[in-house]
C-alpha cells in the first residue's frame, strides 16, 4: 500500500486500498441496491446471480462501511502509531478528535438535509421534529426518522456514536478500550442471536450492526499480523462461505460480518488496483456518494415516474442516474468537504491558539 500523509500533523501510512474499497461499497450501495427504486418492483427477480444479489443484499454493504471505520480509526488513534506520526487518543486529545469527526461529516450532512428539507419538505415523514434529530445526528434513534429526509444518513448517526464509544474507550487505556469492545462486540451478537430476523433491512438492528462492525473492524487491525499470513485462497473461502451460509429465520447480517465483509477487507488489502488512482479517486468521494445519492434518485423519481422499462432502459436509467452523482459528489468534494474541512479546523486552531493552547488537532 502506499505511504501518503493523512493531512497536516500525520505521518500515519494511509490505507489507499480499504479508501477504493470503502467508494466500491458506496457505488455498490446507491448505484445496485437502491437503484431499483426507480423501476417497477415486477421488473425484478430473473436478473443474473450478483446483480439479483446486490437487489436482495445491497444494503448490507453499510456494514462494510463500519467493518472499514474501525480497522482505519484503529490504525490511525491507537497508541501503536505514536512513533510513526500517529496522534495517539489520550483524555487531552479528545476535544481535537470530535472537531476532526465534526469537520470531516457535519457540513455535507447539513448540505444535503437542507436541500432535502427546501425540496421534499411535503413528504409526510419530513416534519419539524424530523429535521430537529437530522439536524443533531440523531436520526437513526428517532423512528420513523431514519426514513426521513435524507434516509441513508441514518448510517451516519449510528457511526458517532462508535467514534464516541472508540474516544472514551481510547481515552481511558487499553484495558478501558478492550472492555468496551468487548462490550459492544458481545452486546451486538446477543441481540441478533436473540432478536435478529430473517431478511432485512430492520430498523430496531442499526446500532448492533454498527458496534459489531466497527470494533470487529478494530480487532482484525490488532491482528492484522497474524491475518497478513492467512492464505488468499482461504480468504475467497471464507467470503464464499459468509454470503451462502443460510441462517433460517435468524439474520444473515452475522455470517456477512462476521466472514465474507472480513474477508473482502484482507483480500482488498493485498489488491494494489484497489489503491490505484481511480480507486483513490472513488474512495475520496464515498462520503458524498453515499449522502448525494438518494436526494438525486428521489428526484428521478419525481422526474420520471416508476418506469417498468426494459433491459436497455434500465441501463441508460441508472447509467444517467450514476453518472450525475458522480458528478455531484465530485463538486461536493471540492467545493463543500475540502474547504469546510479545513476552515473548521483553521478556526479551531485560531481559537485554541488565542486562549495559548500549542496543541495540534488531528485529521
Amino acid at each position: 500500500m502506499d505511504r501518503a500523509a493523512n493531512g497536516p500533523g500525520h505521518g500515519v501510512e494511509r490505507l489507499t486500498r480499504l479508501d477504493g474499497l470503502r467508494g466500491l461499497a458506496a457505488c455498490g450501495v446507491a448505484f445496485l441496491y437502491h437503484t431499483q427504486l426507480l423501476f417497477a418492483p415486477d421488473m425484478h427477480g430473473g436478473e443474473a446471480g450478483v446483480y439479483h444479489w446486490f437487489h436482495e443484499w445491497g444494503w448490507a454493504l453499510v456494514d462494510l462501511f463500519f467493518l472499514i471505520s474501525g480497522y482505519i480509526f484503529a490504525h490511525v488513534y491507537l497508541g501503536e502509531n505514536a512513533g510513526g506520526g500517529g496522534q495517539p487518543l489520550a483524555r487531552g486529545r479528545l476535544l481535537d478528535f470530535a472537531v476532526a469527526r465534526f469537520a470531516r461529516l457535519y457540513p455535507l450532512h447539513l448540505l444535503t438535509l437542507l436541500f432535502c428539507a427546501a425540496v421534499f419538505f411535503a413528504a409526510p415523514g419530513n416534519t419539524p421534529i424530523a429535521f430537529g434529530a437530522h439536524l443533531m445526528m440523531l436520526q437513526a434513534f428517532v423512528q420513523p426518522v431514519a426514513n426521513t429526509f435524507n434516509g441513508p444518513s441514518w448510517s451516519i448517526s449510528v457511526e458517532v456514536v462508535c467514534y464516541v464509544l472508540f474516544a472514551l474507550g481510547a481515552a481511558g487505556g487499553r484495558r478501558t478500550l478492550r472492555l468496551v469492545t468487548a462490550l459492544a462486540i458481545v452486546g451486538a451478537l446477543v441481540h441478533f442471536l436473540l432478536q435478529g430476523r430473517s431478511g432485512g433491512p430492520w430498523v430496531g438492528d442499526g446500532l448492533p450492526r454498527g458496534l459489531l462492525g466497527f470494533f470487529l473492524g478494530q480487532v482484525m487491525w490488532h491482528c492484522r499480523a497474524r491475518m497478513a499470513q492467512t492464505s488468499s485462497a482461504l480468504l475467497v473461502c471464507l467470503l464464499a462461505f459468509g454470503l451462502a451460509l443460510d441462517m433460517g429465520t435468524r439474520s444473515s447480517l452475522l455470517p456477512l460480518t462476521l466472514y465474507a465483509w472480513p474477508a473482502v477487507l484482507l483480500l482488498s488489502l493485498r489488491a494494489p488496483f484497489m489503491g490505484s488512482a481511480p480507486m483513490q479517486w472513488l474512495g475520496d468521494r464515498s462520503y458524498g456518494i453515499y449522502l448525494i445519492h438518494m436526494p438525486v434518485l428521489q428526484l428521478f423519481q419525481l422526474r420520471l415516474g416508476e418506469l417498468p422499462g426494459t433491459g436497455a432502459t434500465q441501463v441508460v436509467v441508472i447509467a444517467a442516474f450514476a453518472g450525475t452523482v458522480l458528478i455531484l459528489a465530485d463538486m461536493g468534494y471540492r467545493m463543500v468537504e475540502q474547504p469546510a474541512r479545513r476552515a473548521i479546523r483553521c478556526g479551531f486552531e485560531r481559537r485554541r491558539a488565542g486562549s495559548g493552547s500549542g496543541r495540534t488537532s488531528p485529521v
